[in-house]
């Protein structure tokens, strides 16, 4: 009647979301103030002022013609506009026949992998990882090998990495900083990556992409620089959202942005244009490419969100906890106290605490917290984390 593989894969997906749906229902019962959900990367903090009065602006205006369709690419201002910032921040030089912009990085990361993929090609995916990431490699064919980072440092490990490397594997997929972990991969790691992929390129005799997903690139902590991936990889996509670092997740606007050094970049941009309308985004949402144009600068405030991950962070440490200090992104990635993550996701649960358990980015033994939530809501639980961890002393 349905969707055999669809139907399966429902009790295999999102345990973030999972989770989320768990914390509402406990809001019911307990009350918000009772309940301490660090499920889910949605951000309590609203859009930096600059953006919400480009909204206001651009949506009272009575420019005519806002509202309807443009090319399946985006605005040409707006993409331009897209391009000269990121040759500000990166050192590179784009134009705006090198952007797409698109429904979100979830969208865009869907339109690069049908753009790339034949059926049965290999996607390299470093775990800890994003757990949509298998899901969209499957919806286009492609097959998902997963390939776990250092268990210390969660820095790509490129041992493992050349072990995995097949005359099948057309891409990696790379995230700094990294969700769940919150660590910005090494720049020299990176660039060892990049040396073993041209190597790889020539003994196979085929191309190699590297398509980075960076939400989180301007989250950054402690004067933490996150390597530019356009630089160091010649056939290196990046797909980006401003719905972190614009507050933005439910706007759904970003962007894809090829490298102008990749051979034939003109014909995989033509392909995710294509992309981009025949999997049905059409394209990105005509006013929030303007409010983009208008407020790339913008950014939230990040010493906000380092007070929360302080004051979190300190306080599991305190009680014994194992964790990586994050240097980017809203997130912190414990060690759990027992090797069953999902048997300690429901010891907290008893005491109204939500995580999602680290098999759920392909990473058992660990949680993931989100705390990009109101910092009362991670006050009024450190008690709670104190009553958890005297189950297991």
């Amino acid at each position: 009647m349905f969707s055999q593989k669809v139907i399966d894969s429902l009790s295999k997906s999102s345990w973030i979301r999972a989770m989320f749906e768990e914390g509402e229902n406990l809001r019911k019962i307990y009350g918000p103030d009772k309940v301490y959900d660090f499920s889910i990367g949605n951000p309590e903090m609203e859009p930096p002022l600059a953006v919400r009065e480009s909204i206001k602006k651009i949506s009272l205006s009575d420019e005519p013609g806002q509202h309807r369709y443009m090319s399946n690419a985006g605005y040409q201002d707006v993409r331009e506009k897209v391009a000269q910032y990121i040759n500000r921040e990166n050192g590179v030089s784009l134009t705006a026949q090198h952007i797409v912009m698109t429904c979100g990085a979830a969208g865009g990361l869907n339109v690069v992998l049908k753009a790339l993929l034949n059926p049965g090609e290999e996607v390299i995916v470093l775990s800890p990882y994003f757990v949509e990431y298998l899901y969209y490699i499957d919806n286009h064919g492609g097959v998902p090998v997963v390939v776990p980072t250092d268990s210390e440092t969660f820095q790509p490990d490129i041992e493992a990495i050349e072990r995995n490397i097949t005359n099948r594997t057309k891409a990696i997929i790379i995230n700094t900083p990294n969700n769940p972990t919150g660590v910005v991969y090494n720049e020299t790691i990176l660039k060892n990556i990049s040396e073993l992929l041209e190597s790889k390129e020539k003994e196979f005799g085929t191309s190699i992409y590297v398509i980075s997903d960076e939400p989180y690139a301007k989250i950054i902590y402690d004067g933490v620089k996150v390597p530019s991936i356009l630089k160091i990889f010649k056939n290196s996509i990046v797909v980006n959202s401003f719905s972190k670092s614009h507050a933005l997740p439910g706007e759904r606007i970003g962007y894809i942005a090829v490298s102008s050094t990749m051979d034939n970049c003109g014909t995989l941009v033509n392909a995710l244009v294509f992309c981009n309308r025949t999997l049905g985004f059409v394209n990105a949402p005509a006013l929030f490419q303007k409010v983009i144009a208008e407020t790339l600068n913008a950014a939230v405030d990040i010493d906000a969100y380092k007070k929360r991950r302080d004051l979190l962070y300190n306080h599991l440490i305190s009680l014994g906890f194992s964790c990586i200090k994050p240097e980017g992104g809203f997130y912190l990635f414990p060690k759990a106290f027992v090797d069953d993550d999902v048997e300690f996701k429901n010891h907290a649960l008893k005491h109204n605490i939500l995580i999602v358990p680290g098999q759920g980015f392909g990473w058992k033994g660990h949680f993931r917290l989100s705390y990009c939530i109101d910092i009362k809501v991670i006050e009024n639980s450190l008690p709670a984390w104190e009553a958890l961890v005297r189950e297991f002393k």
